[in-house]
């Protein structure tokens, strides 16, 4: 038998190295992440299993070839799905459930295939834009959570859309929360109702009883403090409210899956997440939705009200996880090497490099490379010869050739090279 360690970047890289060295009947004996990062595994083959080596050019006696392109590695979805989530640290159960329903799918792109397996696992449902009459949204969640900053990125969202907009705040007892708010709703022109007990937010209701979008920022509770609990529970019991859980993304998934089911208690069925322009994992935001039950609505990506927030889906959710650099691992393996000189190679949306080098010169109305003083070398110029020298009248009046015949040749000759592309 015979082992061998590889070391790779992901699991998934490592695997595709396993199967490429050793074949198909290869035995995983262990698998470790390093302190530096990546990871490495261990694989075991009996000698007869091993691939065949091919046969040398020499060997088989005929004349040497140029190597044939080296053929892409096809892509294994599975692998690349379920190298994201352990990435995202989505507990195990919901990860295999996840990775079962995306390797069914017959695509070839890792995003499209864990959206349909997202989408068959969770429910999306947008919270609306105020252009339709809807209930009123109370935003409700842990101190801390940025339930003001998204009551006023919702309310700016629907003034921009020309619709009637009332905002209320329940958020007296925090230092500082209500002037927050007071000073978004100055900026868009909006009144600011502050109510401190059901009753006085009953009234708030029904003076914005024809308002397209009403939004209730209310004060942070402790979901573990059952007093924190019932104080919310009566305040939302004033009206015909929906609450809708604002979470920050980054926590622990456990700790923030009990705080959900606290939440729903109280009647939350929809989730939005905030603070994922600073957070890499997003394994507790799955967990949530998947302990609690809860649908996904809307993300808060940055923390300027204008940016305003994204409306989630299971598409824009796997292109989080999955970004576009990462799509193809293996095609990004048979990229050239660049030389010290080297041009920069651009990016497709797919994360492929594209094979044609990024001139400084040629970001104007050309795109290939420049050749001699700027000009660009045509298909249908003619073949360009040496210009003769003149012959000599007399020996003694003969006189050395110009320099300035020998350019063409230097061109004829650049433009014939191979490595014509790297000059200047």
């Amino acid at each position: 038998m015979r082992l061998k360690s590889f070391h790779a970047k992901t699991m998934s890289d490592a695997m595709r190295m396993v199967r490429q060295s050793l074949g198909d009947d290869a035995i995983i004996v262990a698998t470790r992440e390093e302190e530096g990062g990546g990871v490495r595994v261990t694989a075991a083959v009996e000698e007869d299993d091993l691939p065949p080596a091919p046969a040398s050019a020499a060997a088989r006696g005929g004349r040497g070839k140029a190597p044939a392109k080296p053929v892409e590695p096809e892509i294994d979805v599975g692998e690349v799905v379920a190298d994201a989530l352990q990435r995202h640290g989505v507990p195990a159960t919901l990860a295999e459930q996840l990775i079962d329903a995306a390797s069914g799918l017959d695509t070839e792109d890792p995003r499209l295939a864990l959206g349909s397996a997202l989408d068959s696992f969770f429910t999306f449902n947008p919270l609306p834009d105020g252009r339709s009459p809807v209930k009123p949204l109370a935003l409700v969640g842990p101190p801390g959570s940025g339930k003001t900053l998204v009551a006023a990125k919702l309310a700016a969202r629907a003034v921009f859309r020309k619709c009637s907009v009332g905002v209320i705040t329940t958020d007296t007892v925090r230092a500082g929360g209500v002037d927050q708010l007071a000073a978004f709703t100055r900026l868009m022109k909006l009144k600011l109702a502050t109510v401190e007990d059901p009753d006085a937010l009953a009234g708030a209701f029904e003076v914005h009883r024809r308002t397209d979008l009403v939004l209730v920022d209310t004060a942070g509770r402790n979901p573990f403090d059952a007093d924190d609990m019932q104080d919310l529970r009566a305040m939302l019991s004033a009206g015909e409210v929906e609450p809708v859980l604002v979470l920050p993304a980054g926590l622990d998934a456990m700790e923030a899956a009990d705080m959900a089911l606290a939440f729903k208690a109280v009647g939350v069925r929809r989730m939005l997440v905030t603070r994922l322009d600073m957070t890499r994992r997003l394994g507790s935001v799955l967990a949530i939705a998947a302990r609690a039950r809860l649908s996904f609505c809307d993300a808060s990506i940055s923390s300027k009200v204008a940016e305003g927030l994204t409306a989630l889906n299971p598409l824009a959710l796997a292109r989080m996880m999955i970004p576009a650099e990462e799509k193809a691992p293996a095609a990004k393996e048979q990229a050239p090497h660049r030389t010290a000189r080297a041009e920069s190679w651009d990016e497709d949306d797919d994360g492929q490099a594209d094979h044609e080098p990024d001139h400084e010169s040629d970001r104007g109305a050309g795109r290939g490379p420049k050749f001699g003083r700027g000009r660009e070398l045509e298909e249908d110029d003619p073949e360009m010869e040496p210009a003769p020298l003149p012959p000599p009248r007399r020996a003694a009046a003969a006189k050395p050739s110009k320099p300035a015949t020998a350019k063409p040749a230097t061109k004829a000759k650049a433009a014939s090279s191979p490595s014509s592309r790297t000059l200047p």
